[in-house]
């Protein structure tokens, strides 16, 4: 009994140093000047995009480019320049990747308005495939066959419904 005990001990300890090992994450402490530095940080820091991350802002991203980005901003903004300063460096060394609202120019275009051609696209070419599928129902496709097999198409006509008449009556007896 003892001996399970201690297991037990053993185990929930093992299992609550594994749990705490991902509760392990970097705290940036900067000192700023004012309050207003420190929204200014915390504005550019969740409006820029982490070049590794992909999908994260800067603030919320523990990758290593992050916290560089991050000491980066800090340092840029004790040295008293200006959000745009700041963002046009980043997107010097980075591109308009870094930005999640990347401004719209000749390089940016597609990203901006390629997925409403893509959508236009689609819609197009969804129209075009109805509008062909209407066009034969409409005009009707007897009107293309000629005199002969216009005869031919009515005789076989006649003779399935005869028949089919006829497999109606067998089935009923």
């Amino acid at each position: 009994m003892k001996r399970l005990l201690s297991k037990r001990w053993l185990a929930g300890g093992l299992l609550g140093l594994t749990l705490s090992l991902g509760a392990h994450a970097a705290i940036d402490t900067y000192e700023f000047k004012d309050e207003g530095d420190r929204a200014r940080y915390r504005l550019l820091t969740e409006e820029l995009r982490c070049p590794k991350c992909q999908n994260q802002n800067i603030a919320d991203s523990d990758a290593p480019i992050a916290m560089d980005l991050r000491r980066e901003i800090h340092r840029m903004l004790g040295e008293g320049k200006s959000n745009d300063e700041i963002v046009d460096f980043l997107v010097a060394r980075y591109g308009d990747f870094v930005r999640y609202n990347p401004p719209v120019n000749a390089r940016t275009w597609l990203l901006w308005y390629g997925p409403w051609l893509l959508l236009g696209g689609g819609l197009g070419v969804l129209a075009l495939i109805v509008l062909r599928r209407r066009r034969p129902a409409a005009s009707g496709q007897a009107a293309d066959l000629s005199a002969e097999e216009r005869a031919r198409l009515d005789q076989l006509l006649k003779n399935s419904a005869g028949q089919s008449s006829a497999d109606h009556t067998k089935a009923d007896k």
